[in-house]
């Protein structure tokens, strides 16, 4: 009977399962995030200690990303025939074991290949995750779960900076990220102990050149191709800052490597605002959120510009609260307008967002390097207005979107 294969209810707030998901999911982003930007916060650490420079050190997080973005969308290809839970629960279980090994490498170039290859394991968590709770999660619920999913992406992303910069204080570098790895194992197991078995996913075969098309579909649509825009521009400038952000505090301000690992706390504006903002959607508009996102951080650079670490400190808890925003509404955004073939939508907009951390942390090291602070606060600004220029584009869209179904009725 056709009612025997029609697929289960979406999991609603009501059902246990609902908490277990959520929890897992959070655990996820923990370990995941937690491993990814392990060596952000100890980049001044090896210029000093390795012999490198600025941009050199960077490639410790440039390669993690960049594979990581080359590998979400055979990930997400290869959740469609085995699940997501399995690709997701391995990718974090293997990422967070090869964490352990980067205290071991024994010079500097052995840890850049390390870091590309975890990179490009650590890719199933993400590439996932959200098509996870897409499938899974009752409409009325998934806002919310999604902001609760990002918000552990951004504790996780601020464990693995805070934790081996504080240990720096008592211990070399090498030690510190062995206890950070530690951290992010355990949160993976808790996330394999805690996920849900998938209700409502069905296997399918996998067909490269239909994935391909279906890639290729999702690139022809303007809304999508906004978005994924977005996620490309914002995540380069996000990392960008993060990256120098450590060297200008040292230098200008005076602050030892412990003291500088503590301006990563500012995570928990993104925690805040990407939990928030999946309330506020109901009472405004994607567009107009995306659009103010994206003007705050410009605001925000500018603030960096006087040397004074109080209005620092406020510019970087401004400019990640901003982000973590704008990053929650655009990745929701894509599993409603992508209504085939999610997996892939949300694999393309992942892409875009490592690509970004990558390409763009990698210029901007150069830029750092040859023009010094003003140089690269003059590069962001750059990237903030073409960051508002694309917003406001998706927002011109929506309400496009919004009218269309009232034209037809007259």
């Amino acid at each position: 009977m056709p009612e025997s294969k029609s697929l289960p209810l979406g999991i609603r707030r009501s059902d246990p399962a609902y908490r277990r998901a959520v929890l897992a999911m959070l655990a996820a982003g923990l370990a995941t995030f937690n491993a990814v930007y392990a060596t952000q916060a100890v980049l001044p650490t090896f210029v000093s200690e390795l012999g490198v420079t600025p941009d050199q050190a960077a490639l410790t997080v440039s390669a993690t990303t960049g594979l990581l973005a080359v590998c979400i969308m055979p990930a997400s290809i290869l959740s469609e025939r085995f699940g997501r839970g399995k690709v997701l629960i391995v990718s974090a279980l293997l990422a967070t074991c090869l964490a352990l090994l980067l205290p071991l490498a024994p010079t500097f170039e052995v840890m850049v290949g390390l870091r590309a290859v975890q990179g490009a394991v650590v890719a199933g968590v993400p590439a996932v995750a959200m098509t996870w709770l897409s499938e899974e999660l009752d409409p009325k619920d998934l806002g919310s779960a999604m902001g609760i999913y990002v918000a552990g992406t951004t504790v996780g992303g601020l464990s693995g900076r805070l934790i081996p910069s504080g240990l720096l204080e008592f211990m070399d570098w090498r030690w510190a990220m062995f206890f950070s790895s530690l951290i992010a194992l355990g949160f993976a197991l808790l996330a394999a102990v805690l996920l849900p078995a998938q209700r409502r996913f069905r296997p399918k075969a996998i067909h490269p050149h239909t994935e391909f098309l279906a890639t290729v579909r999702h690139l022809r649509n303007p809304r999508l191709l906004a978005l994924f825009a977005s996620a490309f521009v914002g995540m380069g400038t996000f990392v960008s800052l993060y990256n120098y952000i450590g060297f200008r505090m040292m230098s200008q301000f005076g602050l030892s490597e412990g003291l500088v690992g503590l301006v990563f706390i500012m995570y928990l504006a993104g925690t805040w605002s990407s939990a928030r903002v999946g309330r506020l959607v109901s009472r405004s508009t994607r567009g107009r959120l995306m659009v103010g996102a994206a003007s705050l951080m410009g605001v925000s650079i500018l603030l960096l510009i006087p040397a004074n670490l109080i209005t620092t400190l406020v510019a970087i808890f401004t400019f990640t609260a901003a982000f973590f925003a704008m990053h929650s509404v655009a990745s929701g955004w894509v599993g409603i307008i992508a209504t085939e073939n999610r997996a892939e939508g949300s694999g393309m907009y992942l892409f875009c967002y490592y690509a970004g951390s990558s390409i763009i942390g990698w210029m901007s090291g150069y830029v750092f390097s040859s023009q010094e602070w003003l140089g690269l606060i003059v590069w962001l600004l750059l990237l903030a207005s073409g960051l508002v220029a694309i917003a406001t584009l998706s927002a011109i869209a929506e309400k496009s979107q919004r009218r269309q179904p009232r034209r037809s009725m007259t």
